[in-house]
This record gives structure tokens, C-alpha cells and sequence, in this order.
């Protein structure tokens, strides 16, 4: 074969390969396209039924969850959070970010498209040729539900995500860049939605490694919750014979009350005392580890009373439950008991949820995604707020 006919059939291929690869980007931005519309439309559903907050106009989205490097993608760059290194920069025309299916699609003003996705065993970055490739530190498998079934499937999934992209090195955090420790509520919470989804191995380690019934992070007081708290997380992987249950059960005794009713727990969390939630979640982690219970919910007024939904629902006394839209789990918390929707979301398309001005966040670290989020000491996404909504859509989502 001479050199003119190599040149004309090397031609020929790269136009074919030229007009594969322009047919794949049209196909994928039509699909991403579409997606991003239903998951809207499903956001104005649920919106129409409770209420939203205006956050930051800020587009952005987060990739890396479980175990993998946590990276943000905002204004054409993605970077690694924890060192601001560079792993990609795009001169971008258009974009269009998908919550719901863990991606971002990119039109380059030279007309080339790029597209970075996330799924349950790595995230990945397509170029403008249609290679794939695995990140550097993402490869880990996950469990990631579709939640098909559900009326708010596609919600659900991007809270899921909100979740699995608070879990830095096995430790579920209310929010990666403003907390360095992990919470015992929130943290139960988390371990819930993990149970749903089957991904509680990814906290395994940091259970296990409980000494103490409690985290002391608020301002370092011994929370009487947390003792709930740590037997449910540790029933997820062990028995009564971890010495980490032994304390806690040694513990309860130094909040016991009596009343004519029987005995039940009185200490402070979130520094005022709470006596029916921590009693209700103290008696579930004796039930979740198949531990004599002798304790009775107390009938007393507690803002937190009906933050515990997962059982004892027929004790309560009437109150004006917590509530807050800087801390809106607490409010979705009480919907969920009560079967109301009267508690916020985010107006954004990502994240949903948040927690503003809360006593022990760092809020310099989220100055990496915006310095309206710092300005404003809000953290979002906010793992407790997730799980709230997560896990009552959840119960009532099923068509």
C-alpha cells in the first residue's frame, strides 16, 4: 500500500472516530439533560409539600465518597480538597451538573466534551476522545441504590451521596471540611442509612475503636444520648462483651432518675437536659443488643421527644418540639415522627441540606467551595440533615 493510500484511509478513520465520538457526546449530553430535568421536577414535588431555604447560588458538586480522595468540581476544576492540587481545569461553555447521577458533562469552548462520574467503584474522567479512566485514589466499591421504586428516587440518591461524601477514613462527619471528629448522633444517624443501603462496613473500624460512651465534642460535655447512640453503633458489629458496652452500661447509671413509673435517664444534650430522648435511644440500644431493659420513657416535656421516630412513638408528651432552620434536622426529625412536612430543603439543585452557625464547625475549611458559605457559617451538606430526610422519604416514598 503507498503512503497516499495510508494518508487517505488514516483520514477516513479519524473522521469516522471524529463522528462516533460527537454522536456519544450529543447522546450523553441529551441523557444528562433529561436527568437533570426529572430530578428537578421530583425536587418541585417534594418542595410543594414542605418548605425550602435560599442558599448560596454557588454550582458545585463533590465527588469521592466512602473511603475515596474527596474532590471538588466548580467553574471548570476539579481539585482535591484536602490540598487544592489541580486534577483537571476546562475552559467551560457549558455545563450541566447531575446530582443524581453522581455527575458533570462539559462543554469546552473548543467544542470538546468531558464528563467526570462517580459510581460504585470508582470516580471517573472521560476525555474528549471517550477514554475513561479511574481517578487516582477513588477505586473502593460501594453499594449505590437506585431506589427505582421510589417517588423520590432520584432525591434519595443524591442524599445518599451527601452522606457517603462525609466519610473521611471510616469516620462519618457532619460535614468533611468544617468537622475533623466524628458525632454519636450524627453518626447513628449516618450508620442508619448505611444499614438501608448495605454500606456500614465503611465505619466498621471507627466503631470497633470506641474506648468511651461518649465524643465530648460539645464544648466537652459527657452527652447522656451518646450512650444510645454507641450501643446501637456497636450492635451493628459486635456483642455485649465489648468493652465499650460495658462502660456505657456502667455509665447509665450515673443519669438514672426515679420516678413512681420506674427508672429512666436524665442528662444534657445539646446543652439542655432531654430525658425522653435520651431514654428512648438508651432503651433501643439495649434492645439492639439483646440487653435487659428496666428503663421507662418518663413522661416529661422534651423538645427532643419526638426527634427519636424509630419506635415508642405512643410515648410523648404534647410540646413545642425543636426547631430550627439553622438546624433543620431537628425539625425534620419531628416530621418524621409526627407524619408532617413542614421543615426545609435547599432551593439549590446540590447540596439539599445544611447546618448554619453551629457552635463547634470550623467554617474557614468550606471557604475551598465558596466564601459565602464561610461568611454565612453554613456547612453543606450536613450528614444529620441527610439522614432525617433520607430515611423519612424512605418510609413514605414507595408508589
Amino acid at each position: 500500500m503507498n503512503r497516499i493510500k495510508k494518508q487517505v484511509i488514516a483520514a477516513f478513520l479519524l473522521a469516522v472516530l471524529t463522528v462516533a465520538c460527537n454522536n456519544e457526546a450529543e447522546r450523553l449530553w441529551k441523557e444528562s439533560s433529561a436527568e437533570l430535568e426529572d430530578y428537578r421536577a421530583e425536587l418541585n414535588a417534594l418542595r410543594a409539600e414542605c418548605r425550602t431555604k435560599e442558599m448560596p447560588d454557588v454550582p458545585f458538586f463533590l465527588f469521592g465518597m466512602g473511603d475515596r480522595v474527596k474532590m471538588l468540581y466548580k467553574n471548570g476544576r476539579l481539585t482535591v480538597t484536602s490540598s487544592g492540587k489541580t486534577i483537571g481545569e476546562w475552559a467551560v461553555k457549558e455545563e450541566l451538573i447531575v446530582p443524581s447521577l453522581y455527575r458533570v458533562v462539559i462543554r469546552t469552548t473548543d467544542g470538546e466534551t468531558v464528563m467526570i462520574e462517580e459510581d460504585e467503584d470508582a470516580v471517573w474522567l472521560t476525555d474528549k476522545h471517550g477514554n475513561r479512566t479511574a481517578l487516582d485514589g477513588t477505586t473502593s466499591h460501594l453499594s449505590l441504590p437506585l431506589f427505582a421504586d421510589n417517588k423520590y428516587g432520584r432525591i434519595l440518591r443524591t442524599l445518599h451521596q451527601e452522606i457517603l461524601i462525609n466519610i473521611v477514613e471510616g469516620v462519618p462527619l457532619p460535614n468533611y471540611l468544617v468537622y475533623k471528629k466524628g458525632w454519636r448522633r450524627d453518626g447513628a444517624m449516618v450508620a442508619m442509612c448505611l444499614e438501608k443501603t448495605g454500606n456500614t462496613e465503611l465505619i466498621r473500624r471507627w466503631v470497633l475503636g470506641f474506648t468511651e460512651p461518649y465524643d465530648r465534642n460539645n464544648a466537652g460535655e459527657e452527652e447522656a444520648d451518646n450512650l444510645g447512640q454507641t450501643l446501637y453503633l456497636l450492635s451493628l458489629f459486635t456483642d455485649s462483651s465489648h468493652p465499650a458496652v460495658v462502660k456505657t452500661l456502667e455509665e447509665t447509671r450515673r443519669f438514672e432518675r426515679t420516678s413512681p413509673q420506674g427508672k429512666y435517664i436524665c442528662g444534657r444534650s445539646d446543652f439542655h437536659e432531654t430525658p425522653a430522648y435520651q431514654t428512648k435511644f438508651l432503651k433501643w440500644g439495649l434492645q439492639k443488643l439483646g440487653l435487659p431493659d428496666e428503663y421507662i420513657i418518663p413522661q416529661i416535656a422534651d423538645n427532643y421527644s419526638a426527634l427519636f421516630w424509630q419506635d415508642f412513638r405512643d410515648s410523648y408528651m404534647l410540646v413545642a418540639d425543636a426547631a430550627d432552620d439553622d438546624y433543620p434536622y431537628l425539625g425534620w426529625a419531628a416530621d418524621h415522627f409526627h407524619g408532617t412536612k413542614s421543615s426545609p430543603v435547599s432551593n439549590r439543585d446540590y447540596p439539599l441540606t445544611w447546618e448554619t452557625n453551629a457552635s463547634q464547625a470550623d467554617y474557614e475549611g468550606i471557604r475551598i467551595v465558596d466564601e459565602r458559605y464561610a461568611n454565612q457559617r453554613t456547612a453543606a451538606p450536613h450528614t444529620w440533615h441527610d439522614a432525617e430526610i433520607f430515611l423519612y422519604l424512605l418510609d413514605i416514598s414507595v408508589n
